[in-house]
């Protein structure tokens, strides 16, 4: 297996939770950069799209420290997308440094929902979860050993 990566889809904002993601860990988009709905060869007899459409993400990637990909996508209704925000997956950052979990898990859950508080666990870490201001869900998993 080449690679495992996260996909994530947004309901018309993926561009703008990507930029914050970006702003948290650094680095750039990788891959072909973004990709917009107007670049994509349209099936023939697709009805035409809004020009609004055409300006939403169809495909982009960050490098997240540790070389993980994340990848999203917008989801528009006008394509028969429906974006339900759920409990069913999480993105799972294991930072060098409790500085470094504090830093993330501060920025992460800011407008957002602190699930758990960062704090010491039996398995021998700094742990905490939080929920983004994009319904994303997070948890924070520093070793201690």
């Amino acid at each position: 297996m080449a690679r495992v990566n996260t996909y994530l889809n947004f309901s018309r904002n993926t561009e703008e939770a990507f930029n914050y993601y970006k702003q948290i860990f650094g680095g750039e988009f990788v891959g072909n950069g973004i990709a917009r709905f107007r670049d994509v060869p349209m099936p023939e007899g697709a009805p035409p799209m809004s020009a609004e459409d055409g300006n939403l993400i169809m495909h982009i990637e960050l490098e997240l420290p540790g070389g993980h990909i994340i990848m999203a996508t917008d989801a528009p209704e006008s394509m028969g997308f429906n974006v339900t925000k759920g409990n069913n997956m999480h993105l799972s950052i294991e930072p060098d440094t409790r500085a470094e979990a504090d830093r993330l898990f501060a920025a992460l859950s800011d407008q957002g929902t602190v699930t758990m508080p960062l704090a010491d666990m039996f398995w021998g870490a700094y742990y905490g979860s939080c929920t983004d201001k994009f319904g994303i869900q997070w948890m924070i998993n520093c070793p201690t050993k």
